[in-house]
């Protein structure tokens, strides 16, 4: 009978062990989050950011990595889009509730918005993970950057396939023409999605650079290859977005 006792008492050590192991290797969470002003409102929420709310964040633990606007149209105008991250989701979980109940938070957004409201909506967000090849490169520059955020969306079940590409070679066929990839990411609950960010020196480079990859003989062999089995990519959205002059990553 105490054998029997001592090899459960193994186990449940061995499970509990597994659990804390798991729990420890949950893999960091990152947010994508865009906000829409009320016309006219985008300074103010500016300033919310950058003399309150960026530091409410830290407080609670979740980590400030890139704050842009889109370059032209509409969205120049009345759009705050961003990176955050948390340690793992149920941190993620913790972090916005213990933000959303601090007092000096609520205090900050009532005095802000005594003129109006400043969001025209809620905020969109979307969490996404890393994946295993992307660099993670939220160091800043030394001058401004502008930034491609670029969504993908497969055919369905060719996720993995785009994924390979990138592994396999189109990283370093965007670094040859003189893109810096920043971040790649899938996210948590968008399946057949690439999410990924790449900088350019500026405009100008930035078409230089989409030229040449476009006409790059080996960029051409690495699609035709990939494409074997048919479509991957079926819907490409891009946004052009600039630092913010609080932005940690310029």
């Amino acid at each position: 009978m105490r054998a029997i006792h001592q090899s459960f008492g193994l186990a449940s050590l061995l499970l509990a062990v597994v659990f804390i192991s798991s729990a420890d290797a949950q893999q960091r969470v990152y947010e994508l989050r865009t906000y829409t002003t009320n016309e006219g409102k985008l300074e103010n929420l500016h300033a919310r950011f950058r003399d309150h709310t960026m530091e409410l964040f830290e407080k609670q633990g979740m980590q400030n990595h890139v704050y842009w606007v889109p370059t032209d149209g509409e969205r120049a105008d009345n759009t705050l889009v961003y990176i955050i991250s948390h340690e793992n989701e149920e941190a993620a979980k913790k972090s916005w509730k213990g933000f959303l109940d601090d007092p000096e938070w609520k205090k900050v957004a009532a005095e802000s918005e005594k003129d109006g409201k400043i969001l025209a909506k809620r905020p969109d967000a979307i969490y996404m993970e890393p994946t295993d090849f992307s660099p993670q490169d939220f160091e800043s520059a030394e001058q401004p950057r502008l930034f491609e955020l670029r969504t993908y969306t497969t055919a369905e079940g060719r996720l993995p396939a785009l994924l390979q590409r990138f592994r396999d070679g189109e990283l370093k066929l965007f670094e040859k023409q003189g893109m810096t990839n920043v971040a790649y990411f899938t996210p948590v609950e968008m399946p057949n999605t690439l999410i990924y960010v790449v900088a350019h020196k500026d405009e100008a480079a930035m078409k230089k650079a989409w030229d040449g990859f476009r006409n790059d003989q080996e960029w051409q062999q690495l699609w035709e290859q990939s494409t074997k089995d048919g479509k991957i990519v079926i819907k490409v959205d891009r946004q052009i977005l600039r630092p913010v002059d609080y932005s940690p990553m310029k």
